[in-house]
């Protein structure tokens, strides 16, 4: 399987934009985005032509990167949206939030998605009472989710625990964050996906293909 290895601060600095991806140091003034407001390399601050193409391929490389996909996945996941009803670029950020490990980050159950893939991975998580190790794999309206029994001890399930009171759980999942579980309750609306991206322009860029 493969895996994003580049530094996580280094991808939030090439988007010129935080993507949360290492959880709660997000938050902090220790966030490299806050400390070096610009990409990173030798010409940093040289000022770039931006292009149309060049804004569609940082829109499709930013939600790439929120998302913790590469880029032969995320191709599949367009191809796949284009072949389901409804707007394109909605249904493509519909199928990446119903990713496990995305729902397991947004229920509060990991610090970041990176977290959650590393817990899904380890065989920590479970999906209709079934053990489930693949990070994308896709939920459907009305499973749930749950940290196995064995788990709910381990290190990262209890940081993440002590850090859910400041998360804002999305209208589409319920969350018992005592208990460890979760539910789908429907597919997530557009309105209340919050992942920072124009996903429209992503649809231009894909189509000039």
């Amino acid at each position: 399987m493969g895996a994003i290895t580049e530094y996580s601060c280094k991808l939030c600095r090439r988007e010129k934009q935080k993507l949360f991806l290492k959880g709660a140091r997000c938050f902090t003034d220790k966030c490299a985005v806050e400390r070096k407001p610009y990409v990173p390399g030798q010409k940093a601050k040289m000022r770039l032509i931006e292009s149309e193409y060049y804004l569609q391929l940082r829109e499709k490389q930013k939600a790439k990167r929120y998302y913790g996909v590469l880029e032969t996945q995320f191709r599949n996941y367009y191809k796949k949206a284009v072949r389901k009803k409804g707007i394109t670029g909605e249904v493509l950020l519909q199928l990446l939030e119903t990713r496990l490990d995305n729902v397991i980050y947004s229920m509060g159950f990991a610090v970041s998605r990176r977290q959650a893939r590393q817990l899904i991975s380890h065989g920590h998580i479970a999906v209709n009472d079934k053990k489930v190790d693949i990070a994308s794999y896709m939920l459907k309206e009305g499973q749930t989710v749950s940290i196995l029994p064995s788990s709910t001890e381990i290190a990262p399930v209890l940081e993440a625990k002590e850090s859910a009171g400041s998360l804002t759980i999305p209208e589409w999942l319920k969350v018992d964050i005592a208990n460890l579980k979760g539910q789908v309750v429907r597919i997530p609306e557009r309105n209340e996906i919050k992942a920072p991206v124009n996903e429209q322009m992503i649809v231009e860029l894909y189509s000039k293909v």
